[in-house]
């Protein structure tokens, strides 16, 4: 119950606070980034813990690990976020959406062994995700300012909070017993590790070879995640995986 009466605490902070500041095509160039300081120095950070750490444990983690193994760790990482993407659809007022995902939950849990395998997707039922970033969009908060999270990345004001939620409140903690109860958030580091040496030849250039990976990430960032919401973004569309890195 502490939980909810959380969540709906922070709630209704992000949204009064969103209320005040500028939404998406508001602000110039439609980039609204009032702690472009502190983000630099963040980015920074998260670039020098990018190189000394993640991007070698993505490339030993792709190169180590079969391949169909690190299926089954994605597959159970995104089994496992179901439930929390279920309540945050009954959130959004989408109970048909959120009996979707828990059907999904069902079958991946028990014919899916446990959420390593996907059979869910090979009956019609493809993932569908959200968090409580989406939710608070979905009741009017505004996105805020541009924020870069240590390690995390990119973000905005409304999605981090949907990020300290998501992370504080697992539906699957009140029914498991530790240490199974953490079983869906080391599987979820380890896929996103995966996915760090999946796409190195993509984030590489991005974050190594621009003059300046900051605005550029940036950039990328805000428009992948108002496309996601059906929100106007700024600038000109940039399709990462067609960048030409090369003179900036």
């Amino acid at each position: 119950m502490r939980a909810y009466k959380m969540i709906f605490a922070v709630a209704a902070l992000a949204v009064m606070a969103g209320c005040s500041v500028p939404g998406p095509g508001d602000a110039p160039d439609g980039v609204y980034d009032p702690y472009e300081a502190r983000n630099r120095k963040v980015h920074a950070f998260n670039a020098t813990v990018d190189k000394a750490l993640l991007r070698p444990a993505g490339k030993g983690y792709v190169s180590a690990v079969p391949e169909p193994v690190q299926a089954g760790v994605s597959n159970m990482a995104a089994t496992l976020s179901i439930p929390g993407s279920a309540v945050n659809h009954l959130l959004q007022g989408r109970p048909g959406d959120a009996t979707y995902n828990l059907v999904r939950f069902a079958l991946n849990a028990t014919l899916g062994l446990g959420g390593i395998l996907d059979p869910a997707t090979d009956f019609g039922l493809p993932e569908d995700s959200t968090g409580f970033g989406d939710t608070l969009a979905s009741w009017g908060a505004k996105e805020g300012g541009y924020v870069v999270l240590p390690v995390l990345g990119p973000s905005n004001e409304r999605d981090a909070v949907g990020t300290v939620v998501d992370l504080a409140f697992n539906p699957l903690g009140s029914v498991l017993e530790k240490p199974a109860s953490h079983i869906g958030t080391v599987a979820k580091v380890a896929d996103q590790i995966g996915d760090r040496g999946r796409y190195a030849d993509v984030i590489d250039p991005i974050l190594y070879e621009s003059a300046d990976s900051y605005a550029q990430l940036r950039l990328i960032y805000l428009q992948n995640r108002r496309h996601e919401l059906g929100e106007e973004a700024p600038g000109e569309e940039i399709d990462p995986l067609a960048l030409d890195t090369e003179g900036f």
